[in-house]
């Protein structure tokens, strides 16, 4: 029997260090830790497909909290069947000890254990779509306040107009003028119909 930890964060910026933490006070060896640091809305991940190749009959594994190993309502309780039913391994979630599949293996147990699941992965994926809804209520408030998203309009430099006239002159070939004005060929183009609207 091998004993393993998964730790997951939703993106690359957030600390892993709390679930680090709790998988160092078990003793579990730093090559049975898996993380990703990804979203949960599915189980397209690449170290947790690497973990599930590892698990076989008989082994443990830890996480801190159901939302950990995922926030689709679905997909936990498929994932956890097909590593407690089908695959024979232990599931123990540090923060619910009631979701510990070593104990209460009895009929009652078990039943205790799903409902909890349940209950547990409802949650998560409500949080997780609450968490969406909050973010794009707040994008679109943002739009209606004049506030842009995406990468900066690239200006033009303020000789642009000397340019266009030694580029159309043949005197600047079209990479020095990329170079001078800092932009790529398709945005001069673009930027080279705006100046002509723009001088009607």
């Amino acid at each position: 029997m091998s004993t393993y930890g998964y730790v997951r964060v939703s993106s690359i910026d957030q600390n892993e260090d709390r679930q680090m933490l709790e998988m160092c006070k078990l003793q579990i060896p730093q090559t049975h830790i898996f993380m990703d640091k990804m979203s949960g809305k599915d189980f397209a991940r690449s170290a947790y497909k690497s973990l599930v190749k590892k698990l076989t009959s008989g082994d443990l594994l830890y996480v801190q909290s159901i939302d950990r190993l995922g926030r689709n309502y679905e997909e936990i309780q498929n994932q956890w069947r097909t590593l407690t039913k089908e695959r024979g391994v232990d599931i123990a979630v540090i923060d619910m000890p009631l979701l510990d599949t070593r104990n209460g293996k009895d009929l009652m147990g078990t039943f205790l254990a799903d409902v909890v699941l349940q209950v547990l992965a409802f949650v998560s994926q409500n949080e997780r779509e609450t968490i969406r809804k909050r973010q794009s209520e707040g994008i679109a408030a943002a739009r209606a306040r004049g506030v842009r998203f995406g990468r900066p309009i690239k200006k033009p430099p303020e000789n642009f107009a000397i340019l266009i006239k030694l580029w159309r002159g043949g005197k600047l070939p079209i990479p020095e003028l990329l170079a001078q004005t800092g932009l790529k060929e398709a945005t001069f183009y673009r930027r080279l119909r705006e100046w002509r609207g723009a001088k009607g």
